[in-house]
């Protein structure tokens, strides 16, 4: 189901029977400008799936408590089977007229059903219908986004598998530091990724409370059970308070942080990938399919997913800051403030599902050139820990130990040479601990297999490393696929 825009809606024939949800105390309709300004079908109509499964469990409860009698709830159910194909073919669609997603599909009830259709609005509200509706949506879509943030991380596993013994220069403030497996690094955006994924579960545990039920504000005085509905619909348990249950906005701040967060792992990941694309790093090289090219430079070749990474990362960020500033100063109960609590969501699940395919590609596709990045893990005089440590081995303490091995770089700075092409009467004349011995620890390879600590960078750790993030990942695989909305 998809949003429908201004000029789709301006486009539909008006209703010549105008379906409003309100409106008995009022002597005349509202002002264009009003009626312009409080719209919201262009943008909730996504929810329409989700508003009819409500529906179909509210006129369930209706008839338990005996509000319609067993043919009147078979044709009121038999109804929004029929509405919500239609809503699905295209062929029902909203109307200029309707000012939300409730109205224009009470409107294709009563057209269905006549005055029938009227006989399900008792017991709710739109208050507690937006809040339950907005929660399967994102409950449902959160489990899409799993899929894709597996997708990614899955490629990155994929890439590291092949890298696992693969010597780069690691990097502290963009500057050559110590030498890693680039397989080690890559797996350094896969943890961030299994992270974001505990954080989505996380939400829907607390996401998972059925807010209808609570009318407006107050509950229901008819005989209605909100346990009966938050089970049909998929949810853990129904609301403890009516009031906080339609004022509450929590699990679409919470979800719109989790995607934010998400936004900035994906623009630091793709950062990288523009440093390491770059002439000056020349690291990696993207697949033709997955890059761009300049209107004006015919050499050039972009990495332009990794950009818009980078800069969807904003309009992440914004929508979470855009959803707080809004709550912030809100009375309980429902204000009509809380109606901008949703294009911003719908926006962080249209923008991750766009981003986190391509980036998948674009990672799973790369080419790695495995020659520059052993070039360059030794240069920058990386392997100098490699000496300290050596010396803390012979007991010296390692105060001394950074000193004597700083006099060192510098000697071999002055000289434009490398550390393991010091003289031994030159190692001698920096400190009386250094010997030529030293020489067994200066390289790239000896520094990597010394790294055997469980999550260090040595080719056995990242091994493991790996079957562990291969065995996060079946599970979460299992945990996406699982269905929490009713078909």
């Amino acid at each position: 189901m998809v949003a429908v825009d201004d000029k789709s809606l301006t486009e539909n024939t008006a209703s010549p029977n105008r379906t409003s949800l309100w409106g008995g105390r009022f002597a005349g309709g509202p002002a264009e400008a009003l009626a312009r300004l409080s719209v919201s079908v262009q943008f909730d109509w996504r929810l329409a799936p989700y508003d009819i499964a409500g529906s179909r469990a509210h006129a369930r409860v209706l008839a338990a408590a005996g509000l319609l009698n067993p043919d009147e709830l078979g044709r009121m159910l038999a109804a929004l089977d029929d509405l919500e194909a239609a809503c699905a073919s295209g062929s029902f669609r909203p109307t200029i007229d309707d000012e939300d997603v409730h109205t224009a599909l009470e409107r294709g009830l009563l057209e269905r059903l006549g005055s029938l259709g009227g006989k399900l609005r008792a017991g709710r509200s739109r208050n507690d219908q937006v809040a339950t509706d907005l929660r399967l949506y994102l409950r449902d879509h959160a489990r899409g986004l799993a899929v894709r943030l597996i997708e990614l991380a899955a490629a990155l596993v994929e890439q590291a598998e092949r890298h696992l013994d693969t010597p780069a220069p690691g990097m502290t403030h963009v500057q050559h530091a110590q030498p890693v497996t680039f397989g080690h690094w890559l797996l350094a955006h896969v943890h961030p990724l299994l992270r974001d994924l505990d954080r989505l579960r996380d939400w829907d545990l607390r996401t998972a409370v059925s807010p209808l039920g609570a009318g407006a504000l107050a509950g229901s005085g008819l005989p209605l059970d909100p346990g009966v509905v938050a089970k049909e619909l998929g949810f853990e348990t129904s609301f403890a308070n009516s009031m906080d249950a339609v004022a509450d906005r929590d699990y679409a701040a919470e979800f719109l942080f989790v995607t934010a967060l998400i936004g900035v792992h994906l623009s630091r990941l793709g950062e990288e990938v523009v440093l390491w694309t770059s002439q000056e790093f020349g690291w990696v090289e993207l697949d033709d399919a997955f890059a761009t090219g300049s209107s004006i430079m015919p050499q050039k070749k972009n990495a332009d997913i990794a950009e818009l990474a980078r800069g969807k990362s904003g309009r992440l960020v914004g929508g979470l800051v855009a959803v707080l500033t809004m709550l912030k100063g809100l009375p309980l109960t429902y204000d009509r403030d809380m109606q901008e609590d949703k294009e911003p969501a719908f926006d962080a699940v249209d923008t991750l599902a766009l981003l986190l395919p391509a980036l998948a590609g674009m990672i799973s596709t790369m080419t790695v050139r495995v020659d520059r990045l052993a070039a360059a893990a030794p240069v920058g005089f990386t392997l100098a820990t490699e000496v300290a440590d050596w010396l803390v081995l012979k007991g010296v303490p390692f105060r001394d130990a950074h000193e004597i091995t700083g006099k060192l770089v510098a000697l071999c700075a002055a000289r434009e040479c490398a550390l393991d092409e010091v003289s031994d009467d030159d190692l001698r004349l920096v400190s009386e601990h250094l010997d030529g011995g030293v020489r067994q620890v200066l390289s790239v390879r000896s520094a990597l297999a010394a790294r055997t600590t469980p999550g260090s960078t040595g080719p056995g750790p990242v091994a493991d490393q790996l079957v562990s993030v291969t065995e996060q990942l079946a599970g979460w695989r299992e945990w996406a696929a699982e269905s929490v909305v009713p078909r």
